[in-house]
């Protein structure tokens, strides 16, 4: 059996990953450039187990492309496809720098999928706060403090404070941590389903808006848990909501974007038409959001 997450502390940054700075392409959007900086919280690192709890009615294709998402974080490709790059390792390996920023040692985080909870019944019902998520979690975690709950909900599901700036969410209850991602095909797909839909309407990796707009909020969500799973560790400084590590970089998916207008450099398939920035499992595509760099202190796009 794998170990647990291993949460560990510490204070300081560290600005010499010297090969990240060298591969990194980078952007910042319009506007004040955020200062994210670490507050000497738990970081989660190790092996990061996942319980998916699927919240609603959704459709296989939306299923399958977040799972082979969780298994791409940790794809170092195959000689099948070496001419596929890049690749959402490379991606994920900025996530992993962020224990070096902290001055701890930096090693590989491996995430899988243990648990997977379906509920078709809306237990808690179709309008979900804060305060309604426990059952869910102790549902997926069976009380298990080393698996994240990660939540995801149906397109016809509203949950309280998503669609309005941010498009996942992520937070702490009883000192466990937990994610929570909603289909916004119908609340919000200008907002949350952008670039697919709200503005350049690029064709989706997956041919499925709802299944790739879910990968980047949960992209971001679980990126902002790994760095700040307790709300101890990585974030803004601010009277505000304070950015996180891809908050701060809302919109941004390539060099050169203009959030809400330009989703900056892609790939494009010549074929189907469809968009993305990285390549997975299998050959799998994707469009994941920029993560900000801790090195250079700015958002870090694949391409």
């Amino acid at each position: 059996m794998a170990p647990p997450p291993n949460w560990r502390t510490c204070s300081y940054f560290l600005f010499s990953l010297f090969s990240l700075l060298l591969s990194s392409q980078v952007c910042t959007s319009a506007g004040d450039t955020p200062e994210i900086v670490y507050h000497g919280g738990a970081l989660l690192t190790g092996n990061v187990k996942l319980a998916l709890v699927w919240y609603g009615r959704f459709g296989r294709v939306q299923k399958n492309t977040v799972r082979a998402f969780v298994k791409s974080l940790n794809y170092v490709g195959h000689y099948h496809y070496t001419s596929q790059q890049p690749l959402v390792s490379s991606w994920w390996k900025i996530v992993e720098s962020y224990q070096s920023a902290a001055k701890q040692p930096q090693r590989p985080i491996t995430v899988k999928v243990v648990r997977q909870v379906t509920d078709t019944s809306y237990s808690i019902g179709k309008v979900i706060t804060a305060d309604f998520l426990k059952p869910l979690i102790q549902k997926a975690t069976e009380g298990n403090s080393g698996i994240v709950p990660v939540i995801f909900t149906a397109r016809d599901v509203s949950v309280h404070g998503l669609c309005m700036g941010k498009c996942a969410d992520h937070g702490v209850i009883d000192q466990q941590p937990y994610i929570i991602v909603g289909n916004p095909q119908t609340e919000c797909p200008e907002e949350c389903a952008w670039p697919f839909a709200g503005g350049p309407n690029l064709i989706p990796p997956s041919g499925d808006i709802g299944a790739d707009a879910m990968v980047i909020g949960f992209a971001q969500g679980l990126v902002d848990t790994m760095t700040n799973p307790l709300e101890t560790g990585f974030f803004e400084d601010s009277l505000r909501k304070p950015l996180e590590a891809s908050s701060a970089c809302m919109g941004i998916f390539g060099s050169g974007a203009v959030p809400g207008s330009n989703p900056g450099k892609l790939l494009k398939d010549p074929i189907t038409g469809k968009s993305f920035n990285a390549y997975g499992s299998k050959g799998k595509r994707f469009l994941v959001p920029a993560v900000w760099n801790p090195v250079t202190n700015a958002c870090w796009t694949l391409m």
